[in-house]
C-alpha cells in the first residue's frame, strides 16, 4: 500500500463517459489489489449532495458568482470530511470532476475571472490538485446525440454554445498542464478502457512521466 493515496480525477462536457470509465477502471483496480474509492462532484457528503440538488434544479435561477462558490462550498465539505482522509489511509481516489469543472464552466463557460476561480479553488481544497487528470474530450454534437432523450439537468441545459466554450476550456488547460492526459472519448467504450487503465496502472507504478 502508498504511504499517501493519490488523487485521479475526471474531466469532460456532459455526455463524454466519465461516470463509465470510472467504474471499469475502478474494477480493474480493484483486482490489482489497489484500495480504491471513487467520488463525485458535487457530492459525496450529506451537505455537498444537498448543494448539489440545488445546483442542478432546473427551476434553480442562480447567478454564475453564487453558482462557482455553491461549487466550491460542496468541494470545501468533499476535501475536508472524505478526500484527505482517504489520502492519508493511502486510498486511491477516482473523482467524477473536481477543481477542473470550476475553472471550464465557471471560468469558460460562464466568462469568470479565472484567475479568480483558482484562487476559489485553492481556498476550498486548501491547494489540493489531483496527481493525474484524465479528459475524455468528445465534440459537442456528439455530446447531443449521447443525451438525447434523457431527462437534462440545468447544466446540460445551457446549449450547445455554452459547451462548446466549456470544452475549449478543457483543451486549453490539458495543453498547459502535465497531469493531464487527453483520451478520444468517441472512441469505442472498450478501446477507451484499455486506454485509461494503461495510463493509470503506469502512473501508479512511477513510469507515466518518464
Amino acid at each position: 500500500m502508498m504511504a499517501r493515496g493519490c488523487l485521479i480525477s475526471f474531466e469532460g462536457i456532459d455526455g463524454a463517459g466519465k461516470t463509465t470509465q470510472i467504474r471499469a477502471l475502478e474494477r480493474e483496480l480493484r483486482a490489482m489489489g489497489y484500495r480504491i474509492s471513487t467520488l463525485r462532484e458535487p457530492g459525496g457528503t450529506e451537505i455537498s449532495e444537498r448543494i448539489r440538488e440545488l445546483l442542478l434544479d432546473t427551476s434553480s435561477r442562480i447567478t454564475p458568482v453564487a453558482e462557482a462558490l455553491l461549487y466550491a462550498a460542496a468541494r470545501a465539505q468533499l476535501v475536508q470530511d472524505v478526500v484527505r482522509p482517504l489520502l492519508d489511509e493511502g486510498a486511491v481516489v477516482l473523482a467524477d470532476r473536481f477543481i477542473d469543472s470550476t475553472i471550464a464552466y465557471q471560468g469558460y463557460g460562464r466568462g469568470l475571472n479565472i484567475e479568480g476561480l483558482h484562487q476559489l479553488n485553492n481556498l476550498a481544497t486548501g491547494g489540493l490538485e489531483p496527481d493525474l487528470t484524465i479528459l475524455l474530450d468528445i465534440p459537442v454534437e456528439l455530446s447531443s446525440r449521447r443525451r438525447q432523450g434523457m431527462l437534462a439537468d440545468r447544466m446540460e441545459n445551457e446549449g450547445v454554445a455554452f459547451q462548446d466554450r466549456v470544452r475549449r476550456g478543457y483543451l486549453e488547460m490539458a495543453g498547459k498542464l502535465p497531469r493531464f492526459r487527453v483520451i478520444d472519448g468517441s472512441l469505442p467504450e472498450e478501446t477507451i478502457s484499455a486506454i485509461i487503465i494503461d495510463i493509470v496502472v503506469r502512473f501508479l507504478k512511477g513510469d507515466l512521466w518518464d
